[in-house]
């Protein structure tokens, strides 16, 4: 599979065309043919300029096929799955037209056998990180004759986190060529703000005055009236930035019910864990091992995995120190708080909140093998907490150190040893005799 040469980087728009013609000639002269490219699809401010350049340059280099591909970031049989995969749908019969288009109105002569192909991928697996969408982009390439991915600079293929830098970053890992389509991007906002709605504003009010009630007295006119002011305030203020998604109907109001729900069931679970370690505390006789696991969950990013992260705190003896992708580093005290921890309960009630009753009915952690005892005699895996951060892992330490300690006590019984054989006396007649006999 031949690597497709991208036009450089710094290359204004106007010049692709004879960039590209030269890197078809340089091919021709090797004797290899460019190969199909793949463009992965998400709405942005600058998809629509990254579909022209990919026309632009696929009808100059001659390439079979541009693919069009939006990588889901949901499973199939998830709640809501059908409708993602509705508007996935929608979003690639549009730049499908947008690439038709522009290959129509190319003067390129090869523009009219270029193909333009669709596709959702990776819809049968959950996506975690940059290392699972590249593995699908992958996937997809070898089984369609692709050798270049073209990314579109402001995809961010999760929503929230941006995951193109990591995504060049593995991609290189790979046989695939892969470059960012150089269009000019429009002035970017502040990165935590979204844009002011109605719905967000109406919810932020309501949940903030709803808030203030429940602390006041909901019958006195005083509170009411300082209640609505200073919900609008808080609605003013921070709509743009408090919610992540807009709310909507019915799905936000279901939402809440089933929090409400979940409430009294976490409330239960601080209060068995709280009685479970003060017995520990009190009886020397039972065991105390804090350890640090890892558990991956299927509860999605932002608030879902907030809300399992923080339900997870708030039990007693259970600690999450860290959320990395869908990873949760926990430490727990008792080997009673990691087992629950494995069982998965919170993270099944945690899907109800957000997806509902039929989502919740999925393998534990422990079933699906996501998790790892990351100390102790139980250890499965390594801790990679140290070495993300700049250290070495506690066990490559351990290794080094012994490591070391073996060469130098190498060293010390060599260096003894010649000494000895240097200072010991020469054998004596006598000695030579009774060794005779």
């Amino acid at each position: 599979m031949a690597d497709a040469d991208p036009p450089p980087r710094d290359a204004a728009p106007d010049a692709h065309g004879p960039t590209d013609a030269a890197g078809t000639a340089s091919r021709a002269q090797n004797g290899s043919a460019a190969g199909a490219v793949i463009v992965p699809v998400e709405p942005t401010s600058t998809l629509r300029s990254t579909i022209s350049h990919v026309a632009e340059t696929a009808a100059a280099d001659g390439s079979p096929a541009v693919h069009l591909v939006e990588i889901a970031s949901w499973r199939n049989g998830d709640p809501e799955s059908d409708e993602r995969a509705a508007s996935a749908e929608r979003v690639l019969e549009r730049v499908s037209a947008w690439a038709t288009a522009d290959l129509d109105d190319s003067e390129a002569p090869a523009a009219a056998d270029v193909d333009v192909v669709t596709a959702v991928i990776g819809a049968d697996d959950y996506l975690f990180g940059a290392d699972d969408y590249v593995r699908v982009l992958t996937e997809y390439a070898e089984a369609n004759d692709a050798d270049r991915v073209v990314l579109d600079p402001e995809y961010t293929p999760v929503g929230n986190t941006t995951l193109l830098q990591p995504l060049e970053f593995a991609l290189s890992n790979t046989p695939l060529s892969v470059e960012t389509a150089p269009v000019d991007r429009p002035t970017r906002r502040e990165r935590f703000r979204t844009e002011a709605t109605t719905k967000r504003f109406v919810a932020l009010f309501g949940l903030s005055l709803a808030f203030y009630l429940l602390l006041g007295d909901p019958t006195y006119w005083f509170d009411a009236v300082t209640g609505v002011a200073t919900a609008a305030v808080v609605s003013i203020t921070l709509s743009r930035v408090s919610l992540d998604s807009t709310p909507a109907i019915p799905r936000t109001p279901m939402r809440i019910l089933r929090g409400l729900v979940y409430v009294p069931v976490l409330l239960f679970e601080i209060v068995k864990a709280n009685l479970v370690v003060a017995r520990v505390i009190l009886d020397p006789r039972l065991p105390i091992e804090p350890t640090m696991n890892r558990m991956r969950v299927i509860v999605g990013s932002g608030l879902p995995l907030m809300t399992l992260a923080n339900s997870i705190t708030l039990t007693p003896g259970t600690l999450t120190v860290r959320a990395r992708d869908s990873d949760l580093y926990v430490h727990s005290l008792v080997p009673w708080a990691r087992e629950g921890l494995f069982d998965g309960s919170l993270e099944r009630w945690t899907r109800f909140v957000y997806y509902g009753r039929r989502s919740a009915r999925l393998p534990t952690p422990r079933e699906r093998d996501d998790v790892a005892v990351l100390q102790g005699d139980d250890a499965t895996e390594e801790l990679p907490i140290a070495a993300a951060d700049g250290g070495a892992p506690a066990a490559e330490s351990d290794a080094a150190a012994a490591v070391a300690a073996a060469d130098a006590g190498d060293a010390d019984a060599t260096d003894a040893g010649d000494a000895d054989a240097t200072d010991a006396p020469e054998p004596s007649d006598a000695t030579e005799g009774v060794t005779d006999r």
